[in-house]
C-alpha cells in the first residue's frame, strides 16, 4: 500500500501548493489592475465635475457682469466676485489634475488661456462701469468677444469632459476585464483544487485502511497482553492467598508445638524446681534466694511462650471466640502501649477464616498504631448488618497522608489481600494531624 500512497501524496502536495501560489497571484495581478482601473475613473470623474463646475462659474460670474452692468447694482458684483474666486481655484485643481497627462494637459491651457481673456474682459467692463464710462462698457458689451470666449470655453470644456468619458469608459472595461481574469482564473483554480482535494481523499482512505488495520493488530495486541496481565494477577493473588495460608498453617503447626512440647518441657522444669525445694528442706538464703529466681525466670518462660503462641494462633479465637479474642488483644494492647482501647463488639456470625481475618486485621492495625500512631485514644468497633460484617479501628494519632504511601508498606497490602481474598473491601482513611481510620466490610458466612 506505501508504494500506492507516496506517488499521490507526492503530487497531490505540489498541486495544491501550485493552485493555491497561482491563485493567490492571479488574485493579486486583478486587485491591482482594478485598484489602478478604479483610481483612474475616479480621478477622471474629478475631472470631469471639475470642468462643468468651472463652466457653471464661468455662467455665474457673466450672469453677475451683466447684471451689474445693465442695472448698476452693486448687489450684483458680490456673486460675480464670488465666482472668479472659485473659478481660479477650480483653475487650480484642474491644473493639478492635468498635470501628470501631457496630452490633456494641453487641452486644459487652452481652456486656462481663453477663461483668462473671457474674466480679463468682464474685469474691464465692470470697471469701465464703476468709473461712469458709459460709451465703453456699452461698447465692450455689444461686441461679439464675450461670446466668442464663451462659446470657446464651452468646447474646449466639452473635449476635456470627453476626454474623461473615455478614460472612465476604458477604465470600466479594465476592471471588467480583470473581473473576467479573476473569474476565469478562480475556475481553473478551483477545478485544480477539486482534484488536489479528491486526491487527498484517495491518499486519506489509503491511510486510513493502513490505519485501521494497525490499529486492530494493536487492539489484538493490547488484548492479549491484558489477558495475560489478568491471567498473572489472577495467578499471583491465588499464590499470594495460598502463601498466606501456608503461612497460617505453618503458624498454626509452630504454635502447637511450642505449645506442647516447649510447655511441657517449661512445666516440667517447674515441677522439678518445687520438688527440689520441697526436698532440700532447710536451705541458706542464698540457695533460697537462686531457687525463688529460678522460678521467676520459668514463670517467665512460660508467659513468653503464652505470648508467643497467642500471637502464631490465638487459641482464645477458637476456644473463647472473636469477641472475647479481640477484646483480650485490645486489652493487652492497651497494658503496652499506654494508649486508652474502647470496643464496641457485637456478635457475628463468620467462618473461622473470615474470624481469623478480622483478628489479623485488629492485630495488624494496632501494631501499626503502636508504632507510628502516637495516639492517645482508640476505638474498636464490630457492628452485624444482614448479610455482612464491618470492622473499623480509629484512633487520634498524628495520621499520613494516604497518597503518599510507600509501596513496600507490606503491612497495608497484607490487610488489604487478607481482606480482599475473603471477597471483603478494605478502605484505609487518613490525613495528617487527622487521625487514622481503618475500615473493612466482609459478608457474612452462608
Amino acid at each position: 500500500m506505501s508504494w500506492f500512497v507516496i506517488p499521490k501524496m507526492a503530487i497531490s502536495l505540489p498541486l495544491a501548493v501550485l493552485a493555491a501560489v497561482i491563485l493567490i497571484s492571479i488574485n493579486e495581478a486583478g486587485f491591482r489592475l482594478s485598484t489602478q482601473a478604479a483610481r483612474s475613473m475616479e480621478e477622471a470623474q474629478l475631472k470631469r465635475g471639475s470642468v462643468n463646475k468651472l463652466l457653471q462659474q464661468m455662467l455665474n460670474a457673466e450672469t453677475g457682469q451683466r447684471g451689474y452692468l445693465l442695472t448698476g447694482d452693486g448687489k450684483y458684483l458680490e456673486p460675480y466676485d464670488r465666482s472668479i474666486a472659485d473659478v481660479n481655484q477650480t483653475l487650480e485643481t484642474l491644473r493639478r489634475l492635468y498635470t501628470p497627462y501631457p496630452d490633456e494637459l494641453a487641452k486644459f491651457d487652452l481652456l486656462e488661456g481663453s477663461v483668462s481673456r473671457k474674466l480679463t474682459e468682464m474685469d474691464l467692463s465692470v470697471r469701465m462701469r464703476k468709473q461712469g464710462n458709459e460709451d465703453a462698457w456699452k461698447f465692450v458689451l455689444t461686441t461679439d468677444v464675450g461670446m466668442d470666449q464663451m462659446n470657446a470655453i464651452r468646447e474646449q470644456s466639452l473635449g476635456l469632459v470627453q476626454s474623461s468619458t473615455t478614460r472612465m469608459t476604458e477604465s470600466g472595461a479594465q476592471i471588467a476585464q480583470s473581473l473576467q481574469l479573476s473569474r476565469i482564473g478562480i475556475a481553473l483554480m478551483a477545478l485544480a483544487g477539486l482534484l488536489a482535494f479528491y486526491m487527498y481523499l484517495r491518499q486519506t482512505r489509503a491511510l486510513l485502511a493502513v490505519g485501521s488495520r494497525e490499529q486492530a493488530a494493536l487492539q489484538r495486541e493490547r488484548d492479549q497482553l491484558d489477558k495475560e496481565v489478568r491471567e498473572r494477577t489472577a495467578t499471583l493473588a491465588e499464590l499470594a492467598t495460598h502463601l498466606q495460608q501456608v503461612r497460617e498453617d505453618e503458624r498454626g503447626h509452630l504454635a502447637r508445638e511450642l505449645h506442647d512440647e516447649l510447655g511441657a518441657l517449661l512445666t516440667a522444669a517447674k515441677l522439678d524446681v518445687a520438688r527440689m525445694k520441697s526436698r532440700l528442706g532447710t536451705i541458706s538464703p542464698e540457695v533460697s534466694e537462686r531457687i525463688q529466681h529460678l522460678n521467676e525466670s520459668l514463670n517467665s518462660g512460660i508467659a513468653l511462650k503464652r505470648r508467643i503462641v497467642e500471637d502464631l494462633r490465638p487459641s482464645s479465637l477458637s476456644h473463647l471466640g472473636l469477641i472475647a479474642s479481640l477484646e483480650i488483644l485490645a486489652r493487652e494492647f492497651e497494658d503496652r502501649s499506654g494508649i486508652k482501647i474502647q470496643t464496641d463488639l457485637e456478635m457475628v456470625e463468620l467462618s473461622g477464616s473470615a474470624q481469623l481475618t478480622v483478628y489479623r486485621l485488629v492485630q495488624e492495625s494496632l501494631t501499626n498504631m503502636g508504632k507510628y500512631a502516637e495516639a492517645r485514644h482508640a476505638s474498636i468497633t464490630l457492628q452485624s448488618f444482614d448479610s455482612h460484617i464491618t470492622v473499623e479501628v480509629k484512633d487520634d494519632g498524628k495520621g499520613f497522608d494516604t497518597s503518599l504511601t510507600n509501596p513496600s508498606s507490606h503491612g497495608l497490602t497484607g490487610m488489604r489481600h487478607r481482606v480482599e481474598a475473603a471477597t471483603g473491601s478494605l478502605t484505609i482513611t487518613s490525613s495528617p494531624g487527622q487521625g487514622t481510620r481503618v475500615f473493612a466490610v466482609l459478608p457474612k458466612a452462608p
